[in-house]
């Protein structure tokens, strides 16, 4: 990004000081209890809403309970247990190809790398950074969802428009110790005033320092084409 990099860093600073004053309450939403509960709800959350995965994980982890239940449920079967989330269908493969690959692979557990996370089915950097953050506190980069991808984007913190181009960027100007609080203070704030297409600027606590909301981004916030 060309922007220098100081005005940036200074930039997220006093992001992460006003929404933490906004939000101090500020954490992961999904529900789980064990490191294959929450890679399992992070895994169905991409496209769904974390409502709407918590709504079919409260009976889902009843019913499967180890590496070895998904490896061995039948995929018809599991794609009705999880109907209702998006793409139920595909989601269900990628369960159970998980299940099968944390028992070959893993001894049923949920590895601890990123390299072993992204060879899971259906799991990606971003997956792989929220079960790294929170079910291993292994903290090595940033979640970014599309909440961080167009508020990042709105604030000029980046210009980049690739998940893993944002992060890069983000590294290098968000202080390492709030990398993990980062990802959840811009998601509360896009969803409660920094939404994609209607965008409340004007009960916004970082209204006067986004170049967004006084008109010197290019981006369109009413398209929501922030990301």
């Amino acid at each position: 990004m060309g922007e220098p990099l100081e005005p940036r860093r200074e930039q997220a600073e006093t992001v992460i000081d006003r929404l933490d004053a906004e939000y101090p309450d500020s954490t992961i939403s999904l529900n789980f209890e064990t490191r294959l509960e929450l890679l399992i709800a992070v895994v169905l959350s991409a496209q769904c809403t974390d409502e709407r995965v918590n709504e079919v994980t409260a009976e889902l982890f009843e019913k499967y309970q180890s590496a070895a239940d998904f490896a061995a449920a039948d995929e018809e079967e599991l794609a009705e247990d999880i109907y209702g989330i998006t793409f139920h269908n595909s989601k269900a493969g990628y369960l159970k190809s998980i299940g099968e690959t944390l028992v070959e692979d893993h001894d049923g557990e949920v590895p601890d790398t990123m390299d072993d996370l992204t060879d899971l089915s259906g799991v990606g950097r971003k997956t792989a950074n929220v079960v790294l953050q929170h079910a291993h506190d292994v903290v090595e980069g940033i979640v970014v969802d599309t909440h961080v991808q167009r508020i990042s984007r709105r604030l000029g913190l980046t210009e980049q428009e690739r998940p893993e181009a944002i992060e890069t960027d983000l590294l290098d100007v968000v202080p390492e110790a709030h990398w993990q609080q980062f990802t959840h203070l811009l998601i509360d704030h896009g969803r409660a005033v920094c939404t994609a297409r209607n965008p409340d600027c004007g009960d916004c606590v970082l209204a006067d320092i986004c170049p967004s909301a006084k008109g010197d981004s290019e981006i369109d916030l009413a398209s929501g084409e922030a990301w």
